[in-house]
């Protein structure tokens, strides 16, 4: 309880930096909400924190590239690895336009990285050539719009007997 004959001290009298004020406001948010209940049904609540043996300065470091499965690796050896997976990325792309944009993005990348000093192996990835990279990917395309095509087809065929034999097989069974 206060005594009423002796005043509160100033807030405006004491000096304090944005560090610290930061912190008090951050504190008395986590405060506020413990006293709601809002903390007490996060997931991990009640477990034991795993912790190293060792300590470990760049522990965050480690866990956010495990976590988000960031990797972290030369341009070299980077653009090799999109190089594999353009034909991939590509397939799923609906339009011309969308895969001229990709591979434009790419080729860009690719000679942005030769212009750099080289960090890692050397960079043997060479720029796609448009039109050639559009034409296999038309190619793609249409081959697996024939084989979706003969499937449905093979379905239908399918489908068909399957009818005709329960037809046949429920007149003959009454």
């Amino acid at each position: 309880m206060t005594d009423p004959e002796r005043p509160l001290p100033d807030p405006y009298a004491i000096a304090i930096d944005d560090a610290v004020a930061v912190a008090l406001l951050a504190d008395l948010q986590v405060r506020k909400a413990i006293a709601r209940g809002e903390l007490e049904h996060l997931p991990g609540s009640g477990q034991p924190i795993d912790l190293p043996d060792q300590h470990d300065p760049d522990w965050w470091l480690r866990s956010l590239v495990e976590r988000e499965q960031v990797v972290l690796l030369p341009p070299s050896i980077q653009l090799r690895r999109e190089d594999a997976a353009l034909d991939a990325l590509l397939d799923q792309l609906a339009d011309e336009r969308a895969v001229r944009r990709e591979i434009e993005e790419f080729n860009a990348r690719v000679i942005r990285a030769r212009y750099e000093p080289p960090a890692g192996p050397p960079l043997i990835t060479m720029p796609r050539e448009p039109e050639a990279t559009v034409a296999a990917w038309a190619e793609r395309r249409a081959a697996r719009a024939a084989d979706s095509r003969a499937a449905a087809r093979a379905d239908r065929r399918t489908n068909r007997r399957r009818r005709l034999f329960r037809r046949r097989g429920g007149a003959a069974s009454e």
